[in-house]
């Protein structure tokens, strides 16, 4: 009898970098992500090509994606300006349109933030994570905020600020957070993550000097009460045909006043503790919070829920979501999935497939702890 053919891999299109502060920061996690779909079972299933959008959102075939994602550092201008695809959004670059999914890994603006999964919806291709909607709701952390209020779930107080209103009345803006908030607080750029542009102010003069700095980046800004917590995360998977399931929980600990970009990213600064040393009920009501906040923003695929834990009084906040998580050996979502039982290579296969069941099926809403 002669043997079934074996099926075709699919092809996979892992699109990384991207014009935001978080371009280096989506190089180390493509190089992550890139390795699992080659490894095992997955180098079988999958066909991988490598795209890369560079600083000026500029797209790049395989050639130079794979060159950047071997350096692990971004393109310099010489291998742009000699890059054998000589790529470019004015035209997709060779390879593009067979792509059967893609694979974004696109930290902050022009990529976690709806843009691209609109591109990628108009195309009528799958690809990983949530759609327009979520991706968008789940980036602005002021329409975030919102949507979680409408949820009913805790946060810690906060205003949300705007760059006109910092222009038009300063001392009255400072008057009202001074009197709101009190310090410690903390000035966040409504659209960037990895903790760009987060700055604490301890008094007025600080509190100026980070909204000024704040609205260089975002003309939208959250101020938030600081507050004395432990800092929890939980991942989220599935969404469409599976439903919604959440990970053990991980706790952060790190040497530094606070969890700022240079802390974040630096070996040696941080380590994390999985699962999170906390109270089983703790553990159970942020795991449910984790799959409600996703519903509040209508995140899908893959999610990444933050929480402040005050331990002495047993109040539980949720601080942010994060609808395109980080894949560095550092980053604490494929690390929760690990604790879970769900090696890396096991995820993405997952995540995959999960794009692809969603292009033909309509979400249920269900959601599993």
């Amino acid at each position: 009898m002669t043997p079934a053919p074996s099926p075709k891999p699919i092809r996979v299109g892992l699109i990384f970098g991207g014009a935001s502060g978080e371009h280096a920061i989506a190089i180390r996690s493509a190089i992550t992500v890139a390795g699992a779909l080659r490894e095992g079972a997955n180098a079988h299933r999958y066909a991988v090509s490598c795209f890369y959008i560079d600083r000026r959102g500029r797209w790049w075939g395989p050639d130079l994606a794979d060159a950047v994602l071997a350096q692990g550092t971004p393109a310099s201008e010489e291998q742009l300006a000699t890059g054998g695809d000589r790529g470019g959004f004015q035209g997709f670059p060779p390879h593009a349109l067979a792509m059967e999914v893609w694979f974004p890994v696109l930290h902050g603006p022009n990529g976690e933030d709806g843009t691209i999964q609109g591109l990628f919806s108009l195309m009528q291709v799958p690809f990983v994570g949530s759609g327009v909607l979520g991706s968008a709701v789940g980036m602005d952390k002021q329409a975030m905020k919102a949507a979680f209020a409408a949820a009913g779930l805790p946060q810690v107080p906060y205003a949300c600020v705007s760059e006109a209103q910092l222009k038009r009345d300063p001392e009255g803006l400072l008057d009202r957070l001074e009197g709101d908030l009190g310090y410690p607080c903390f000035v966040k750029p409504a659209n960037l993550g990895s903790s760009v542009g987060i700055s604490k102010a301890t008094d007025r003069a600080s509190l100026r000097a980070g909204l000024l700095a704040a609205v260089q980046l975002d003309p939208r800004v959250v101020v938030e009460q600081g507050v004395t917590a432990r800092e929890l995360e939980c991942a989220v998977r599935g969404g469409g045909p599976s439903p919604l399931s959440a990970s053990v929980l991980g706790e952060i600990l790190f040497d530094a006043d606070w969890y700022d970009y240079d802390t974040k990213y630096s070996e040696g600064k941080s380590h994390t503790v999985i699962p999170a040393q906390v109270p089983a009920a703790i553990a159970d009501q942020a795991r449910r919070m984790a799959l409600q906040a996703c519903e509040a923003v209508n995140a899908s695929g893959l999610a990444r829920v933050d929480f402040f834990y005050a331990e002495a009084s047993g109040s539980l906040w949720i601080n942010e979501i994060n609808t395109l998580p980080g894949f560095t050996s550092q980053s604490m979502y494929p690390m929760l999935w690990a604790a879970t039982g769900v090696p890396l290579p096991t995820l993405v296969d997952a995540l995959i497939q999960g794009a692809r069941e969603w292009q033909s099926s309509p979400p249920d809403g269900g959601a599993s702890v």
